[in-house]
């Protein structure tokens, strides 16, 4: 698509913004595979229909807060990135776009719920307290501001016990591999188990794993709503806290692993700019990590199991890892792996999308619930927490006892014959 954006004037990040525009050819194959054009039916809630407002708005040929509840309204689940036969590299637009104008001062969604976000999810123990309050809260919720009820509807019943990690885990022998584990944010709080059999699998498989104790949130949720600042920092931080000499940097969640990407996007034109770059070459979804070892093969479940894999929108369209997951559930014998009718389609989590925009994210996480009972499986499994959070409450709302679990979890439950 011709341009006559001022590139030269958006900054380090401005080159990627004009070539995403420029690569677009407004062909359509984005449109039935975008979540919110399936829902809305409007061209301005397509991708290029938003590719064709951001390129209005920084050409100044549109004010951009006649573009912005338009802008807001994706998810930013990269499934037309996936379908895209020109390559477009819309990522690399809508991210930058939210920043610059957040920098002009504009906030986008609802500014008290995404402050309350911002203060909270990233930070464990906040998150923690904020999650223990929120139990006390529903309890009160006609007292509470209609702008805050969707936070308190992702308040779960109860919350796990915490789990303290050390900071090295060391196997037997000469190890396969060095790695550094991130632990999240968020599922640190809601889902601690994912780390702990994460760790078990990989040293169970002959690799040493490194906790920092100094890293931080990936920015990811910082990110995707703008909030440059913030993002930045956790990059830097995490740059610092992650030994260079790591063989490798491992993720549990599809968000996280898609922020680390990023970095080097985050950082472009900074004095750290190529340690981004070289950070982001060394991070994996462990299921994809794990895909490229002679992994132990897992002793038979005590039963047989149908299970549904769920493709988190970050592991398969912004990471493009589809095939490592269901090879190494594949490996688990007993269990019969079914697909989701839709898989390419987001479960409206996408970070904190269904605060944002809890109608749409609504609607989203209701039809995926009803295409997973379809399947018939009793189990779910996944690998993002955003994801498991989202469609097991919505599996709950229609009375469905489904299961919901991480992709990691399965293995460990296989090595360690505690599936039931």
């Amino acid at each position: 698509m011709l341009h006559e954006i001022p590139v030269e004037q958006l900054g380090p990040r401005g080159q990627a913004m004009s070539d995403a525009v420029q690569a677009c050819v407004h062909c359509g194959f984005c449109l039935p595979t975008c979540p919110t054009y399936r829902n809305l039916g409007e061209e301005m809630d397509s991708p290029r229909g938003r590719i064709f407002l951001m390129k209005q708005v920084l050409e100044g040929k549109l004010n951009a807060d006649d573009a912005q509840k338009h802008l807001d309204r994706c998810l930013g689940c990269l499934a037309c990135e996936t379908s895209c036969p020109s390559g477009v590299k819309y990522g690399e637009l809508i991210s930058p776009y939210r920043a610059k104008r957040r920098s002009e001062g504009a906030k986008g969604g609802n500014s008290l719920r995404r402050w309350l976000t911002a203060v909270t999810i990233p930070f464990p123990n906040r998150f923690r307290w904020a999650m223990r309050l929120g139990k006390i809260g529903r309890m009160f919720s006609f007292l509470t501001p209609a702008s805050l009820r969707p936070m308190l509807e992702m308040v779960p019943d109860r919350l796990p016990s915490s789990q303290s990690l050390v900071e090295r885990y060391c196997v037997a022998g000469t190890p396969k591999a060095r790695v550094g584990l991130l632990i999240g944010c968020a599922q640190q709080v809601l889902a601690p188990n994912i780390n702990a059999a994460a760790i078990r699998v990989l040293v169970r498989n002959g690799v040493e794993v490194i906790v920092p104790r100094a890293q931080a949130c990936c920015g990811a949720l910082s990110w995707h709503i703008g909030d440059d600042k913030s993002a930045t920092a956790f990059a830097r931080n995490n740059l610092q806290a992650f030994p260079e000499e790591l063989d490798h940097i491992i993720t549990t969640a599809a968000g996280c692993g898609s922020g680390l990407h990023d970095y080097p996007l985050i950082l472009v034109g900074s004095d750290q700019e190529q340690a981004a770059q070289r950070f982001a070459k060394k991070t994996l979804d462990i299921s994809a990590f794990l895909d490229s070892l002679e992994m132990e093969i897992p002793p038979p479940l005590k039963r047989s199991v149908r299970v549904a894999y769920h493709d988190a929108c970050h592991l398969s369209h912004a990471q493009r890892v589809r095939q490592p997951p269901r090879r190494i559930l594949g490996k688990i014998s007993g269990l019969d792996l079914v697909e989701i009718s839709n898989s390419d389609i987001c479960c409206g989590s996408a970070g904190t999308y269904n605060i944002d925009q809890p109608e749409i994210a609504h609607d989203l996480g209701r039809s995926k619930a009803r295409e997973i009972i379809e399947t018939g499986a009793e189990l779910v499994v996944l690998g993002n927490i955003g994801c498991q959070v989202q469609i097991e409450r919505h599996l709950r709302e229609l009375g469905s006892q489904i299961r919901v679990i991480h992709t990691i979890e399965m293995l460990d439950h296989a090595y360690q014959g505690t599936f039931e």
